[in-house]
Order: structure tokens, then C-alpha cells, then sequence
């Protein structure tokens, strides 16, 4: 009797790769053999092939076999881009199938790419609510601070899409999507007919009820077309305020400050990201933004906002009345699944995905931030652009898994490192706690079983990519911990042995 084939799950990324060894590299992130682990629950194998390259630096991935001139996303030069492995399987596997993709996030463009790399013939649709070219989502915070330009936002040029032959549609708002005629209904009465349908739709802003929330002057974060109205009122002198402090809402007010305005975040809880930074890292984080200007309020719950047809400022709980003339609501998003709920698709906080990234239809997958995959929504460009590529090679005939990653969290704009990751708090006293700090730096990790659960770097993060690859691929660090370590010890065993 022969083994049942082993399948292989890539701890950085998620990918899964069905046969009797893992590959040499994984073929969505780039990490190597030895970062794959055995994965139980997969049942088939990986088809096609497509070139693609990978910025160390921040882990955007970018189609093609040549390294663009910079990292379109952190600004990295050509000589930070790796290559990634091959997916290798059956030749034969793709098909020219007619797809259509609901969204032009970094999701819904990674699977019209990777669709098209693994079917040349392939009839494929590319919707966008937005009446701009796909463009960087995530350097939206970048684009406020003047670290990047209008030219530097689209992802790909128009002439590109037609190169591509990938159809794209700017202004297309999606009103039903038909499953029994496999059919997308278009607003102004249009029907994109499909035999594979992907999802992509991203999420939306959340605002939570406060009354006055629909007066001119308050917005969110979340397209080219609010960054522009945000732009706008910092030009003519706006006090703002930020609610919410989070990484969006640090990003903003941070890039806000540097442009000159008068800029205050609010936070509800009692310190700034508490899902990312336990508190004594939030607090050398809240001094650093406070020197670039960015005033702080934590344990602060905003009741109303105030003002007639445009917003004069806000009222706190408290009864404190604090003037403004921009408000940036910057207090997460939730998934654009209301049209997937209506058509009768699965749907919990986003659309139910299984590990190939189908849906409860058999014809119709989901990536990014609407799809729920193990009762995750991710909501992170990594993610995003993992799930995108194996949703449009799934839906070229291939069978790719995506068997979940760690969560982290980075800053930008703000002038200061910080990268966390896993656990921030020890959930019991079986877990080792070891930080160090010093001239304005600050380490913590976090310890189990001697692996690495949780670790914070804070105003050095050039270790990042060692301390992410000890999380994912549950390093031993028995050696090290045996000496009642220090956090330099830690640093030292991470430089020394996982970069």
C-alpha cells in the first residue's frame, strides 16, 4: 500500500503545496523549504506557472520578471526584490474561462493578474466602483504627507489593462449578482454574464452612531476621493480631528501635522493600538507623535458631532466641546458583503470562504477584505494580495490552497519604526516575558513552550523579517532562553540565526 501524498503549508504565507516534499521556495511569498510544515486538510495540487518577485522590505508582490525601479508601496529599491518560486502542476490545467472580478483593490487586480498569467485566452472583466485607475490603497496616509505623488498612486498605467487584455470598467457599481443566471447586474441596468466570479470588493468605512456624523466636513479614509477632500481642508488651515487611534488614525494625523494642521486624535480606550502594543510601547509611541505635533486624548468617547450643515467640532462624553473644522473617522471597516448576502451567499462578518477561496457557490470565489477564511477577515494588503493571486489562478481551473497567516502590524508616515506581532499580553503565567528599553528603542517578546508568540520592536524594526520567520515557522528558542536571557540576547539569537 502506498503513503497517501503529504501536503505542505507555508507558514508565512499560507499557501498550501500537495506532494511528497515541500518545494524548495514557496511560489506567493518566496520563503524557503524549511518554512513549511505539515498541513492535513488539502486535497489537491497546484497548477500553472507565473514569474513574479517579491519586495523584502514590506512583502509587496509584484507580477513580472523583472523588479520594478522601486517598491511602488514602501519606496525600496530594485535590489530589495527576490524572486518567488514556480507554481508547477499540470500544463493543461487552465481554462479560458470568462471571469469576471467585482473589485480593483490590490484583491480583485492580484486575481485578474494571476487569472491572466495562467490563461492566456481567459475572458476577463475587471469592475471598479472608483473612477480612477487602481491605485496604492495603502499609500493613501503617504499621499496626505507629500511622500508620494498623483503619478506615483495607479498601480498600472491604462495602456497596461489593454496590454493585459483585461477589461476594466471605472465607475461600475455592481446592484445584484444573479447566481442562477451567473449573471453580475451592473447599476445603470448593464449584465456582465460570468462562469467564474470572483469577489473582491474590499470593505467600508465603519462610522459609528454619533449624531451628526453626515455633516460636510466629516469623512473617512478609505478612497483617492476622501484623501482629496482631507487635502482640501488641511490646505485652507482646518483644525481636524481624528477618531480613533489606531495605525490609520496615527497614519493620518501624522501626515496631517506635517502638512502644518492643527491635528487631535481621540481615542476611546486607554492607550493607542492596544490590539497591536501593550502599554508601556503605546506610551513611547504617544510621546514620539506628540512631537510631530499630534495632540492626544485617550479614554475619550465622542457623543455628538456639532455644527449646522458643515461640522464646527465635536462634544465629548464628558461634556467637553473641542472646535473643528475636518473630522476623520478612522475606526476600522467592515466588509462590502451586503450584495453577497442578498444573492444568498454565505456570510458571517465577510463572505464565507473554504481554503481554495470558494464561497458556498461552487462557480464564485471571494479574496481580501469581504472574504472570511477560518473565521478571519484580514483586512491587510499582504493578505489581500496572497488571497487575490490564489483566487485568480483557482478560477483559471488551477487548485491552490490558502492555509491562513500570522497577523502584523507596521506604521508608516510617522518617522519612527514599529512592527508587531502575535500575542501582545502574556494569557497566563506559562508564558516568558522579556523587553528591554533604551536610548528610545523598545523590545518585548513574548515566549511559550520555548517558541516565540508575540514580539514588539519599537524604534528599530530592522530585525522584522527574523522575528516574523521565528513567529511563523515556530523557531526553538530552548538555546537561548536557557541562559535567563535578555531582550540584546534575544536580538543577538535572531540576527545570528534567522536572517
Amino acid at each position: 500500500m502506498t503513503d497517501e501524498p503529504k501536503a505542505w503549508r507555508c507558514v508565512v504565507c499560507g499557501y498550501v503545496h500537495r506532494g511528497p516534499e515541500p518545494p524548495e521556495t514557496c511560489p506567493i511569498c518566496s520563503a524557503s523549504r524549511d518554512k513549511f510544515e505539515p498541513y492535513k486538510d488539502a486535497s489537491a495540487e497546484s497548477s500553472g506557472k507565473i514569474d513574479r518577485l517579491r519586495c523584502s522590505n514590506c512583502n509587496h508582490v509584484h507580477v513580472g520578471a523583472k523588479p520594478p525601479a522601486e517598491c511602488p508601496v514602501c519606496g525600496a529599491g530594485s535590489d530589495r526584490f527576490e524572486p518567488l518560486g514556480e507554481v508547477v502542476g499540470q500544463p493543461n490545467a487552465a481554462r479560458a474561462v470568462k471571469a469576471v472580478v467585482v473589485g480593483a483593490g490590490i484583491a480583485g487586480l492580484s486575481a485578474a493578474e494571476s487569472l491572466r498569467a495562467l490563461s492566456p485566452e481567459a475572458e476577463i472583466t475587471l469592475l471598479s466602483r472608483e473612477t480612477e485607475l487602481p491605485y496604492f490603497r495603502l499609500n493613501l496616509t503617504r499621499y496626505l504627507a507629500g511622500e508620494v505623488g498623483e503619478r506615483e498612486l495607479p498601480i498600472h498605467p491604462a495602456a497596461w489593462y489593454e496590454e493585459k487584455r483585461i477589461r476594466l470598467l471605472l465607475g461600475a457599481e455592481v446592484s445584484a449578482i444573479a447566481l442562477n443566471g451567473q449573471t453580475v447586474i451592473l447599476r445603470e441596468g448593464a449584465k456582465e454574464p460570468f462562469e467564474k466570479l470572483i469577489l473582491a470588493a474590499g470593505a467600508s468605512p465603519f462610522v459609528p452612531p454619533i449624531a451628526g456624523a453626515d455633516r460636510e466636513g466629516v469623512t473617512a479614509l478609505r478612497t483617492r476621493a476622501d484623501a482629496e477632500r482631507i487635502l482640501d481642508a488641511a490646505k485652507r488651515g482646518a483644525r481636524c480631528l481624528c477618531l480613533g487611534g489606531g495605525t490609520l488614525g496615527l497614519e493620518t494625523a501624522g501626515a496631517l501635522a506635517r502638512r502644518g494642521a492643527d491635528v487631535t486624535v481621540l481615542e476611546e480606550l486607554a492607550w493607542l493600538m492596544p490590539r497591536q502594543l501593550n502599554q508601556r510601547a503605546a506610551a513611547i509611541l504617544a510621546d514620539h507623535v506628540a512631537r510631530l505635533g499630534v495632540k492626544l486624548r485617550t479614554r475619550t468617547t465622542t457623543s455628538e458631532i456639532l455644527g449646522d450643515k458643515q461640522v464646527r467640532g465635536v462634544r465629548l462624553e464628558d461634556k467637553t466641546l473641542l472646535a473643528a473644522e475636518l473630522v476623520v473617522i478612522t475606526t476600522g471597516v467592515r466588509s462590502n458583503s451586503y450584495l453577497a448576502r442578498l444573492a444568498g451567499l454565505d456570510v458571517r462578518q465577510g463572505v464565507v470562504v473554504d481554503n481554495f477561496l470558494t464561497t458556498s457557490h461552487p462557480n464564485v470565489l471571494a479574496a481580501g477584505d469581504m472574504a472570511e477564511h477560518g473565521g478571519i477577515v484580514y483586512g491587510t494588503w499582504g493578505a489581500s494580495q496572497f488571497q487575490g493571486s490564489i483566487a485568480g489562478m483557482n478560477a483559471a481551473g488551477g487548485r491552490v490552497e490558502f492555509g491562513g497567516i500570522p497577523r502584523s502590524n507596521t506604521l508608516k508616515v510617522l518617522d519612527l519604526d514599529l512592527f508587531s506581532i502575535g500575542q501582545v499580553e502574556p494569557e497566563d503565567a506559562s508564558v516568558l516575558e522579556v523587553q528591554q528599553e533604551t536610548d528610545g528603542k523598545y523590545f518585548r517578546f513574548l515566549f511559550r513552550d520555548n517558541q516565540l508568540r508575540g514580539a514588539i520592536l519599537l524604534g528599530d524594526a530592522r530585525l522584522t523579517a527574523a522575528v516574523k520567520r521565528a513567529v511563523e515557522t515556530k523557531a526553538d528558542f530552548s538555546a537561548v532562553l536557557a541562559r535567563h536571557p535578555s531582550a540584546a540576547d534575544v536580538l543577538d539569537y535572531l540576527a545570528e540565526s534567522l536572517v
